[in-house]
């Protein structure tokens, strides 16, 4: 059944469009970890356990996967700070559906990123506390969402972070929470504030950082039809921030509206070639700049499904890791993610 997001940021899911689109799948013994994905059951849009398990078993070996906040069964009373612990609660009960074995060998949610406001300063050490006890071992870290910019169209209307966030002095104080517990943040953030991130990076040098969709670069709204003009200034940012060795990046995540791709526009939905080609520019500076061993690709599954399906997807990922040695290969699709999330495989 087609699905209708419950806001224009989000490109619909259509699933007869994507069923008019099957592909051999390429290496399919090839072990994957997709270290980015949501789960949720909003009005007109649900991807819940048996729709993550219906991609995941599309043809590609996915062995585990990494949740990612998503504003999913937040707490609907009690402090607002600890509301999105409920969140950590219901995915790690997925999570042990998982481990039950009842739902096949891939191990969904091993590992957990949720949200905690870090401008709550100092504060906030009680509830990361709190999510990694009901994390049941999985928590792993947060993602506290900074993407801005002064062009309204390209705001998530679900989060209203302000300019500069990365640089505020309370938002900062959290920050500082999270090497203590052996925390991770992931950053989404938009391409102009990369150099936010680099600065955030180097002001805590011990705290791991996941750069987000290749950090964001944006095609639509003020930025629509400039995507040559947008992507030597991104390439540059993204090796600048490949100086800090405490961050690492995800491959994916370039299918949103924001993104400015046309996929969803097209009769049929894209091949993986075509989604290898236009991809090939950023995920090569990426790994140019990171290196195999700092790089992971992702789905961002169901938020990239308006545009293609899954299996092509991982297809696209392996044509374009075709001339990696088989060392990088790991690291590109199991390794890095398993190192930064501390997964048990």
């Amino acid at each position: 059944m087609s699905t209708t997001p419950t806001q224009s940021h989000y490109l619909p899911v259509r699933d007869d469009w994507l069923a008019r689109r099957t592909e051999t799948i390429l290496e399919p013994t090839l072990p994957i970890v997709d270290p980015h994905h949501h789960l949720w059951d909003r009005p007109g849009w649900k991807y819940m356990l048996d729709d993550l398990l219906a991609d995941t078993n599309s043809g590609h070996t996915i062995i585990a996967t990494v949740f990612v906040q998503a504003r999913s069964m937040h707490r609907a009373d009690g402090p607002e700070a600890f509301r999105p612990v409920g969140e950590t609660e219901f995915v790690n009960g997925v999570a042990a559906m998982s481990a039950s074995g009842l739902y096949g060998p891939t191990k969904i949610c091993a590992g957990i990123v949720g949200h905690a406001d870090l401008r709550n300063g100092a504060k906030v050490r009680d509830v990361l506390e709190a999510h990694i006890r009901a994390g049941g071992g999985r928590f792993r870290g947060i993602r506290h969402i900074t993407a801005y910019d002064p062009d309204p169209v390209l705001l998530n209307p679900a989060y209203a972070p302000p300019p500069g966030l990365m640089h505020d002095a309370t938002f900062r104080e959290g920050f500082a929470a999270l090497a203590p517990l052996n925390l991770t943040f992931d950053a989404w953030l938009y391409h102009p504030q990369i150099a936010d991130a680099i600065a955030l990076a180097r002001a805590f040098p011990g705290t791991g950082i996941c750069l987000n969709h290749v950090g964001g670069p944006l095609g639509y709204g003020a930025y629509a039809g400039k995507r040559a003009e947008v992507f030597p200034v991104w390439a540059s940012a993204i090796r600048e921030l490949a100086t800090c060795p405490n961050v690492v990046v995800k491959l994916g995540g370039m299918a949103m509206r924001i993104n400015g791709w046309d996929f969803h526009e097209k009769a049929d939905p894209p091949s993986s070639d075509v989604l290898a080609a236009a991809w090939k520019p950023y995920v090569e500076t990426c790994i140019e700049a990171f290196g195999a061993a700092r790089c992971m690709f992702e789905s961002n599954f169901p938020v990239d499904k308006g545009s293609y399906g899954y299996a092509p997807f991982w297809n696209a990922c392996k044509i374009l890791a075709k001339d990696a040695s088989p060392t990088e290969k790991t690291d590109l699709f199991s390794g890095t993610a398993s190192r930064f999330y501390r997964l048990d495989l």
